[in-house]
């Protein structure tokens, strides 16, 4: 079984809007409070608070006469909120995230619903304290047989309102094709594939960045806090959503269409956040959203049984010739066509890296196969894949990477 999330967007009457709106502001103060709880116990006493701390401090607020307006909202979302906020702790811990931030009104909203906060009854969802269903557009239907285990309810900074039911469902593999590619991300060209073809950016952000431009000029004119600003906010927000909207269906058709054609998929293990530091590329490398993509095909590929290979970012896949294995010591990013010295085949720098990627794939699915370079020699790099193979089919297990 695998979970699976279906996002919808809803209308709600004006009574669920104001007790939606009531019981997000409710989690963000009590995630707020209890974030402040948690940093000033470390700062103060050097003492770690955890999740069953925070429960305890929930229920006191809950018995203040200040706060008791968070008895009138369901308690599934307030609890919920303090799970998020230890989840949040345990990434940074780990070294996974940044500390956690206050969560702020005008970013919009966010509540989550466990089975026990709200109904599924004849395909209608009934949340908790609302007796109405909500007046969701079923732009798809749910599979037949299975009932979401939990529902989040979303207020973006546009606007929209969204629900998203998590669902337990088994997904159907498809059937096995002889096809593999590799793919070689880009600036120009969003992908360029082992297959020669290239796929163009869309580059969405660039699409509306003048009428963005316009939307943010009309708000730095506009009084701070009046309802004059709140609306140029709000036009903002819009422009971002269209910019979000149009890059994620992209992105999903063209990440369905690569899972659908190919058996094995390769791709380059990209240090997007180390790239976006180069103020020159941050713009087209954010806008062009990489880590989107490799994500999308990750998880795409583990759905429907399809082979997923990420290639050492140490990998010289553009100056490598796939002819010979001959590797160039300099390539700069505004030569798109090179001439191998060795052999003087012709190659074009972004079909030639996706072929290596491909290559360097194969060998490590099947071979286990080193494919980073040892002390920037180019020597020992899928140079023995065969020798290899024989050992690995000695000893019966995957030669290690080397650390």
């Amino acid at each position: 079984m695998t979970q699976k999330a279906f996002k919808y967007r809803f209308y709600p009457t004006p009574e669920q809007e104001t007790l939606l709106r009531q019981t997000m502001g409710c989690t963000r103060l009590v995630y707020n409070r209890a974030l402040a709880a948690r940093t000033q116990a470390w700062y103060e006493r050097q003492e770690r608070v955890g999740y069953i701390e925070t429960s305890a401090m929930l229920t006191n607020w809950k018995k203040q006469d200040e706060l008791q307006f968070l008895n009138d909202v369901s308690s599934v979302p307030l609890q919920q909120g303090l799970r998020h906020l230890q989840t949040a702790f345990s990434n940074f811990f780990a070294g996974r995230a940044k500390y956690p931030n206050f969560k702020k009104k005008h970013n919009g909203g966010n509540a989550e619903f466990t089975s026990s906060a709200f109904k599924f009854r004849d395909g209608q969802v009934f949340l908790a304290k609302s007796p109405q269903a909500l007046a969701i557009r079923w732009s798809r239907q749910l599979p037949q047989g299975v009932e979401p285990s939990t529902i989040s309810v979303k207020l973006s900074p546009s606007g929209r309102w969204t629900v998203s039911m998590l669902v337990d469902i088994e997904i159907e593999r498809l059937s096995e094709s002889s096809n593999s590619i590799g793919i070689d991300l880009g600036v120009t060209s969003l992908v360029a594939l082992s297959t020669g073809e290239k796929i163009a950016n869309p580059k969405n952000f660039r699409a509306k960045k003048a009428k963005l431009r316009k939307a943010q000029k009309a708000l730095s004119r506009k009084q701070k806090g009046s309802n004059n600003r709140h609306k140029a906010r709000v036009k903002i927000a819009k422009v971002h959503a269209k910019i979000s909207d149009a890059r994620n269906d992209f992105l999903h058709k063209l990440t369905t269409r690569l899972v659908r054609e190919n058996q094995t998929i390769a791709v380059e293990d990209l240090a997007v956040k180390n790239m976006i530091k180069n103020k020159k590329l941050a713009l087209s490398i954010s806008d062009a959203s990489w880590g989107e993509l490799v994500r999308q095909l990750e998880y795409k590929c583990d759905w429907y049984g399809r082979n997923f290979v990420k290639i050492d970012r140490w990998f010289p896949s553009s100056k490598r010739c796939l002819n010979c294995g001959y590797i160039v010591d300099k390539l700069p990013l505004n030569i798109r066509e090179w001439d191998c010295p060795k052999c003087s085949t012709h190659h074009d720098r972004d079909v030639n890296a996706a072929k290596n990627i491909l290559a360097a794939g194969l060998a490590v699915s099947v071979c286990g196969a080193n494919i980073r370079p040892d002390s920037l020699k180019a020597q020992g790099q899928l140079q023995n894949t065969r020798k290899a193979c024989l050992e690995r089919s000695r000893k019966g297990k995957k030669q290690k990477p080397k650390s």
